[in-house]
């Protein structure tokens, strides 16, 4: 009997021993459980949404998109930014960065392979503003195939830009990532007009910014993000015309600019040399002086997140000593 009792007081003392353990080491896995049910939950939470895109089409996602089309190098960036490398399947032929993107699926350049999309059964294709009317047609046989089509604005300054950002945030349940995204470049845009600040009035330097080389020379003009670029550094663009005009070469040399940017390195062979030789532009200060610089095209042109690389990269071609 005594034996009895000693065995059953063992097993009670065992049960409270465990009972006691339990509670401390269950507890830690119901926490790991709401942890990671919580980002799904948000997710879920995310969706559905209604986004009014470029065009003001009113566009309804109804879940977080797994696979993603983009039409446009500036959109894949933004969406490799907020990273959707993964969710990304299919890009256009000029997609070069980052380096991942030329491994994907390719879909055409302007003209893009409607077949071709569909056999990649996107969730969402990121269209933009700049084509969206030449492509409608095929645009809208993505949407009858079940296809959500998100157009993206075509930016013309860095509000427009954030903006892009945000909506593709949005669309892709990334929204967190990209406020982040954006007040990173904020952040690191105030840095640069901080030493911008260094730079005195009389300091300030007259720039040309060419995009296309003779014989038909185009140029950065007023109302665009390169121009805002420009005055972010405290430089002065010679070109007041809107958008990007065609320019007369005299016109060029009346304006005298103090610096030269060239933008098309990319496909002109030694694009400073090209500035340097021509005829009448000897007098110009940038050609006296042989400040004509070659910068990435893509970096300060593509309106996505690395448009801020790019104002550094102009702010070291025209002031060298103040931007080391």
């Amino acid at each position: 009997m005594k034996k009895l009792y000693s065995l059953l007081f063992a097993l009670l003392l065992a049960v409270g021993v465990l009972a006691g353990c339990g509670g401390s080491a269950e507890e830690p896995k119901e926490n790991n459980a709401e942890k990671e049910t919580q980002p799904a939950q948000e997710e879920k939470a995310d969706f559905p949404v209604t986004i009014k895109d470029a065009l003001d089409n009113e566009v309804v996602i109804e879940s977080k998109p797994e696979k993603i089309v983009s039409l446009i190098p500036s959109n894949t960036e933004i969406a490799f930014g907020l990273g959707l490398g993964e969710e990304v399947v299919g890009v256009s032929d000029y997609d070069n960065y980052p380096a991942e993107a030329s491994e994907k699926e390719k879909i055409g350049g302007m003209e893009f392979n409607v077949e071709k999309i569909i056999s990649l059964s996107p969730n969402l294709v990121l269209a933009h503003a700049s084509s969206a009317q030449s492509a409608e047609a095929g645009l809208q046989q993505l949407r009858d195939a079940g296809i959500n089509v998100l157009i993206v604005n075509d930016a013309a300054n860095f509000d427009e830009v954030f903006n892009s950002i945000n909506m593709i945030g949005t669309a892709t349940g990334k929204k967190v990532e990209a406020e982040a995204l954006v007040e990173s470049m904020k952040a690191k845009l105030e840095e640069i007009k901080e030493k911008a600040k260094a730079i005195k009035d009389e300091e300030r330097k007259k720039v040309f910014v060419e995009v296309s080389p003779a014989p038909e020379i185009y140029a950065v003009g007023a109302n665009t993000f390169m121009d805002e670029m420009l005055q972010m550094i405290h430089a002065d663009n010679v070109v007041t015309e809107e958008n990007w005009p065609k320019m007369d070469p005299e016109a060029v040399i009346e304006r005298n600019p103090d610096v030269i940017i060239t933008t098309h390195g990319y496909y002109t062979e030694d694009p400073v040399g090209n500035v340097l030789a021509r005829d009448g532009w000897q007098d110009i200060n940038a050609v006296k002086n042989n400040q004509v610089v070659d910068v990435d095209s893509d970096t300060v042109t593509r309106s996505g997140p690395r448009l801020v690389e790019g104002v550094e990269l102009l702010a070291k071609a025209i002031y060298p000593e103040t931007f080391k």
